[in-house]
């Protein structure tokens, strides 16, 4: 009887240590629920967390709590957190992403705008721009907003059964993107980020694409320009 609640106590420790654990830095999760996806946050934050002394948890609510405001509920959430934290937060029904810090110093070690951005690429951010500008300075600015790694996934399309992969994948990218940039600023190396090769990837992906789309800009432009060429032809 004794080896039985012994093993029995042991079992609830070993339990309670594992929810601990993976409670980390996925500190809440209410949509994703995959062993996998809360492993690679948890052995990414946590080696973040070992080399720079910063702290970066990942949210994800089905929805605020009575209506909140989401930057209340994180500045309440980042209050209680002794450590440096960086708090990328996701509310489904609320369709908001935020990331938030309890020291505004440590904005410095990564660039929120970029993280946050609705554009991918600068290509596509240059025909925006060119498409959206009214002016000068809001070219500039246009041109120069993109890098998005979390909001232009979550805008793609997704069957019902695909949606929460979607959502995971938007905000590990977001989360593997900040964690990549906090430890370059720091000069540290992450044996968890592949970032490195995935960005080199995903960089001549967009390429080849955005080549192609312009392309077809120019082809349009020139096809444009000779149907009116010979439109006045004929109207001489």
């Amino acid at each position: 009887m004794r080896i039985l609640a012994r093993g029995l106590f042991a079992l609830v420790l070993t339990i309670l240590f594992q929810s601990q654990l993976f409670a980390e830095y996925l500190y809440k999760d209410e949509i994703v629920h995959r062993e996998p996806f809360t492993k690679d946050i948890e052995l990414l934050g946590s080696e973040l967390y070992a080399k720079t002394g910063i702290s970066l948890k990942l949210v994800m609510l089905k929805e605020l709590p009575d209506n909140q405001d989401m930057y209340k509920y994180e500045q309440e959430l980042l209050a209680t957190f002794k450590e440096p934290t960086v708090l990328l937060m996701f509310s489904e029904m609320d369709a908001q992403v935020d990331i938030q810090v309890n020291d505004n110093t440590l904005y410095k070690y990564f660039h929120r705008d970029q993280v946050l951005s609705p554009v991918s690429s600068a290509v596509q951010a240059f025909l925006i721009a060119v498409v959206y500008a009214d002016s000068w300075e809001s070219f500039n600015k246009l041109r120069k907003d993109y890098g998005g790694t979390i909001l232009p996934l979550l805008a793609g399309k997704a069957k019902n059964e695909q949606i929460v992969g979607k959502y995971a994948a938007s905000m590990y990218n977001g989360y593997l993107d900040i964690a990549h940039q906090i430890a370059t600023s720091k000069e540290v190396k992450l044996e968890n980020d592949p970032g490195d090769a995935n960005q080199e990837t995903l960089f001549w992906v967009k390429v080849f694409f955005y080549g192609f789309v312009l392309y077809g800009i120019v082809l349009y432009i020139r096809k444009k320009i000779e149907l009116r060429r010979l439109k006045n032809e004929q109207a001489e």
